[in-house]
């Protein structure tokens, strides 16, 4: 830290200030002690004998002069007094550039950080004050993301709700005013507003799992699973849809049995989602193949398709809520954007990662998880 020049004038004039005084105050010592030593005879005689009898050195040199000893006493002190005031004086000058620092922050340049770097206690002190401004700037960002969040959740919420309850209201409408010429109208009506109402009903659900899963301590039902029985139940409960598609869907577990800690019902719908995915967007596809190995202390669990491939834009953005990679398909499978995010939220939960990779070849999901949860939620 640089003093300005103010500062170092101060100095100085306190330095040279407190050098007269001690001038003035070792004179005044030692005209009070040769006083005190030539009025009492007793004293003088006493000193002259410790001079004869005191040598000092290899040469047993006598020392002649106590006034010297004195002095140079004296001088010692006077050099650590001067020494210990500047070092005092300095160290309130750097206490106030950090208060001035303190307050130019305080006045809201939260970008500024104390720039120096001190000694001792007092750079602790800088340290502690830049990181407390660097934790205090990251939660105004975390809670202005926050906030920016929710709006954008309730205008994606808004805007998927507001379109089939539109149609809902429309076609019973054409109902309630009596704009149909036959009972089959009235029926293709009433069926297309039951679609739309399903369609809403999904995306309340999936919001409402979303939501439910994002919340800070969400609870989770961490037991001991088989991991096999769990595929094979998911790839039963889909072998109708994918024979009415000309779908193969199928499994492969190793070791088998291959036990996992994971609540059940949350990891079954992760696996649940991944292959409505596979179902709903893998256009073309002959396959859908669940395949789970053991890799040391994790699980690595691959949903893969050979369908449509993902548009390599889309691939960073897939587990973003809301995110659709082709709009105008997604809204006609039902797709609600939601399905992923969730994956990503509950495999979060369990303390492991998902991602995707996606060719002309194939389309993969890879989900990694610990076997064992260290911080399980009961």
């Amino acid at each position: 830290m640089k003093l300005t020049g103010r500062e170092k004038s101060s100095l100085i004039l306190e330095g040279i200030a407190t050098v007269i005084l001690l001038l003035l105050l070792n004179m005044a010592i030692i005209v009070i002690i040769q006083d005190a030593i030539q009025s009492n005879p007793g004293v003088t005689n006493g000193i002259f004998m410790i001079k004869q009898s005191l040598k000092v050195g290899p040469l047993q040199a006598q020392i002649w002069s106590y006034q010297r000893i004195l002095i140079i006493f004296l001088v010692i002190i006077d050099i650590w007094v001067v020494w210990w005031r500047l070092r005092r004086r300095y160290h309130l000058y750097q206490m106030d550039h950090i208060i001035a620092e303190l307050h130019y922050i305080a006045q809201g340049h939260l970008d500024h950080r104390i720039p120096f770097r001190l000694k001792g206690n007092q750079q602790h002190v800088i340290t502690s004050v830049n990181a407390l401004v660097d934790s205090a700037v990251r939660s105004m960002d975390d809670e202005r993301k926050i906030e920016k969040s929710k709006d954008e959740l309730i205008t994606n919420v808004s805007h998927d709700l507001r379109t089939p309850l539109t149609s809902i209201i429309g076609y019973l409408g054409l109902i309630e005013d009596k704009q149909y010429r036959s009972e089959e109208d009235i029926l293709k009506y009433t069926h297309t507003a039951y679609e739309k109402a399903k369609q809403m009903k999904t995306l309340v659900d999936d919001l409402f799992e979303y939501t439910k899963v994002q919340q800070h301590g969400a609870p989770v039902n961490i037991m001991k699973i088989d991991l096999n029985q769990l595929i094979e139940q998911l790839t039963a409960s889909f072998e109708l849809e994918a024979q009415h598609r000309g779908i193969e869907i199928t499994s492969s577990v190793i070791p088998n049995p291959l036990m996992i800690e994971a609540d059940p019902e949350k990891l079954g719908r992760v696996f649940n989602n991944l292959v409505s995915n596979a179902f709903k967007y893998g256009n073309g596809a002959s396959y859908i193949r669940i395949d789970a190995r053991q890799k040391k202390d994790m699980v690595v669990v691959k949903v893969a398709n050979d369908g449509t491939p993902i548009p390599k834009k889309s691939l960073d953005h897939l587990f973003e809520r809301f995110y659709r990679a082709e709009t105008s398909r997604s809204r006609a499978t039902g797709g609600t954007g939601l399905g992923l995010a969730i994956v990503k939220s509950i495999v979060d939960l369990h303390h492991g990662s998902v991602n995707v990779t996606s060719n002309e070849d194939e389309t993969v999901f890879i989900v990694k998880l610990p076997l064992k949860q260290e911080n399980n939620q009961k």
